[in-house]
């Protein structure tokens, strides 16, 4: 009797083992998917912190762009003003130019009527005496003076009048332009913070659920851990029973784990002053997907650091990274260097584009129809000139800054 209780207690801390054996394929299980969901939340909020900077430099970019909205309104409203002060001024001067205008028809009407004959020598000759041909001397030199210097002054009221029109005219179109380019910008901008703020939703949405599966399998595990210690327990009571039973022993075995993690920093890459077009467009691609167009922007340490630039700015800054200093707005640039046609264009040349003035907007070309610059819809980024709204703006204006 008693050989056939230790042949089933034998037996039962046998299939004690067995189970215990059969655990650590469930663990391992486990372990792999919260390892995986723990990857998938490391990623996710990697994805969310670059998206949360990108929010802000939008967002940042947005209140400058409205501040100089602002602005360029305040000067819209003043040269609204000294156009309303010009054109009163216009008015007067065309007022005074017709009064002259009918003065100088009566003028000729008279003469006319008179055959064309009467002369100033003939007023002269019809004195009746010394006394009387010094008045009329000095009548006639007034009116033959008078008549001079009423048409002279009668041309130069037109060419002012002229000129004023034209300088108000100039002045208004430029800052209407500009504010419409501005309000373009700025609706661009709304719906790049519009995506932005749908996607960082649905990273937190995703985030959310990553974080769900994680405690749903922390919960699986720990009762599984909770188990599997029951059972060790349950076959450590058995065999100490079973020993006492038995005078023998047994041991028991013990497993473990461990996990790690990591992280890296890009750090500041100094300019390398080599001169060359490979150092000029490797400084302009770290900022793909990580930057902000802001008009006046890329000419500061923050700005860099930020990212924030515009077109010229940005320019600039990339060339100044190889150790070439060039202008830092589109009016100095496009008197730099060689002008060249754009079937001669070579990467590492300077392309423009008619936005709102001539030669608003700047990039460096590329090749085949590419380019890389500040765009005011994404940041910096590759834009083909080959198609859309580049395509309708680009002027055909090249210029060769250096020989790559």
């Amino acid at each position: 009797m008693l050989k056939k209780k230790l042949v089933a207690l034998n037996t039962s801390i046998i299939l004690g083992v067995g189970s215990l054996i059969a655990i650590p394929s469930v663990s391992a299980n486990y372990s792999s998917q919260i390892q995986q969901v723990n990857e998938d939340i490391a990623n996710t909020q990697k994805e969310l912190s670059d998206l949360q900077k990108q929010i802000k430099r939008v967002e940042e970019a947005i209140r400058d762009n409205n501040n100089l909205i602002v602005k360029t309104e305040s000067d819209i409203k003043t040269t609204q003003q000294e156009i309303a002060k010009l054109e009163a001024e216009i008015a007067v001067l065309n007022d005074t130019i017709a009064k002259r205008t009918e003065i100088l028809k009566k003028r000729a009407q008279s003469f006319q009527e008179s055959g064309g004959k009467v002369s100033y020598i003939e007023v002269l000759l019809g004195s009746e005496d010394f006394s009387d041909f010094i008045d009329r001397v000095f009548a006639v030199s007034q009116i033959a003076n008078a008549d001079s210097d009423l048409i002279k002054q009668h041309e130069l009221d037109k060419a002012a009048v002229k000129e004023k029109q034209a300088a108000v005219d100039e002045k208004l179109t430029g800052l209407t332009e500009m504010k419409t380019e501005l309000e373009g910008m700025k609706a661009q901008m709304l719906e790049q913070k519009a995506q932005n703020d749908e996607l960082k939703k649905q990273l937190e949405e995703e985030q959310k659920g990553n974080l769900a599966k994680k405690s749903d399998l922390e919960e699986k595990e720990a009762a599984r851990i909770a188990a599997e210690k029951a059972a060790a327990e349950a076959a450590a009571k058995a065999a100490r029973d079973a020993a006492r039973s038995s005078q023998s022993s047994s041991g028991g075995s013990s497993k473990g784990g461990s996990s790690s993690s990591g992280g890296g920093k890009v750090g500041y890459v100094p300019p390398a002053n080599d001169g060359s077009l490979n150092t000029i467009l490797q400084a302009g691609y770290r900022y793909i997907g990580n930057s902000v167009y802001v008009f006046g922007a890329g000419r500061s340490q923050y700005d860099v650091a930020n990212g924030r630039f515009d077109c010229s700015g940005f320019v600039s800054w990339a060339f100044r990274q190889a150790g070439i200093n060039i202008g830092t707005s589109t009016s100095a640039l496009r008197n730099q260097g060689t002008r060249v046609s754009y079937g001669e264009a070579r990467p590492g040349d300077l392309v423009f584009f008619d936005t709102y003035k001539k030669d608003g907007h700047v990039g460096i070309y590329l090749g085949g129809g590419k380019f890389i610059g500040s765009q005011s819809s994404t940041g910096v980024a590759i834009a083909d000139m080959n198609s859309g709204y580049y395509k309708s703006h680009f002027s055909g204006h090249v210029r060769r800054i250096a020989n790559f």
